[in-house]
């Protein structure tokens, strides 16, 4: 059961609004920085799994290669956001080829995700739970994590959103359902090329560099995006229906500063590389803080026994 609280006003308050013109300010420049640091790690990771090729390394290398594909989502979420860079060209070129390499059209998501924003924690209009419902038992727990259900939603996305088939997707306007279409239309004539390219100079290498690791590593985004919600309030009070965790600096590198939740729902708006300065302004207000992603777990499970 959803529950109004009507704090979500008062609680917009929370930071002065010098502070937040501080914070919203989006840089070009800390946006490429973590770009490149992001594409040196995945260029690093495909040269470790050919090095390992054909010895036992290749598990390690491949989950480590996955980690950094799937990583991705983060700077695909900040840029859905306009959020990562300055110009909002750069932020859409982004957050298209992020997508792509993870399988999600960022258009879409971009829709997906503001209505997640707009009805966080909502059974009935949030569309992250109702794309793949908070888990109440062990069995759905795992199920998540496997990832079963992100690679068959992803699946249906490339078969209906390039048809422009939009049923049961109502929290997309109208208006929108266009540049879906097109946006849609282009991640699969890009992922077309790659595999005729691929076929034409009979190279595995996007199948061992990219959809390998990212099948492998999946599951550790499955548990990272459950910290996000799993176990808080079903309300709109922003303090507690979404989760900060105070992960390891290098998660926090990695993942474009996105463990820094809680704050990031409050307001969107604050470009990534202040998130932290914002956690430390709205700390003591927060309700939900976990001091790690192995603590969140825990209690997420031990939730099921309750």
């Amino acid at each position: 059961m959803y529950r109004v609280t009507g704090l979500r006003a008062q609680q917009m308050r929370a930071i002065p609004g010098e502070a937040l013109k501080r914070l919203y300010a989006r840089s070009d420049l800390h946006g490429a920085m973590r770009l490149l640091l992001h594409v040196a790690l995945l260029v690093g990771g495909g040269m470790l799994v050919h090095l390992a090729s054909g010895t036992w390394w290749i598990a390690p290398a491949w989950l480590l290669q996955g980690i950094f594909v799937m990583a991705l989502f983060a700077p695909m979420h900040e840029c859905v956001h306009y959020t990562a860079f300055r110009t909002r060209a750069l932020n859409d070129i982004v957050a298209f080829l992020c997508g792509a390499a993870i399988g999600t059209a960022a258009t879409y998501y971009r829709h997906f995700h503001l209505a997640h924003h707009r009805y966080t924690q909502d059974p009935a209009r949030d569309p992250e739970l109702i794309a793949t419902p908070e888990p109440r038992t062990p069995a759905m727990y795992w199920q998540r994590v496997a990832g079963y259900d992100y690679w068959r939603i992803r699946l249906v996305q490339l078969w209906r959103l390039p048809l422009g088939r939009f049923q049961g997707l109502d929290f997309i306007h109208p208006s929108a359902r266009p540049e879906i279409v097109r946006s849609a239309r282009l991640l699969v004539a890009v992922y077309a090329v790659i595999a005729a390219g691929s076929i034409a100079m009979g190279s595995w290498a996007a199948v061992v560099c990219w959809l390998v690791p990212a099948v492998i590593a999946n599951p550790l985004l499955r548990l990272y995006l459950m910290a996000e919600h799993a176990g808080c309030s079903n309300d709109d009070d922003a303090f507690s229906n979404t989760r900060t965790t105070l992960a390891h600096p290098l998660i926090r590198l990695l993942m474009w500063n996105m463990p820094y939740h809680a704050e990031h729902h409050l307001y969107p708006n604050i470009a990534f590389h202040k998130l932290p300065e914002a956690h430390v302004l709205l700390r003591d207000r927060l309700k939900v803080v976990a001091p790690s992603y192995a603590a969140t777990h825990g209690s997420i499970r031990r939730g099921f026994r309750a």
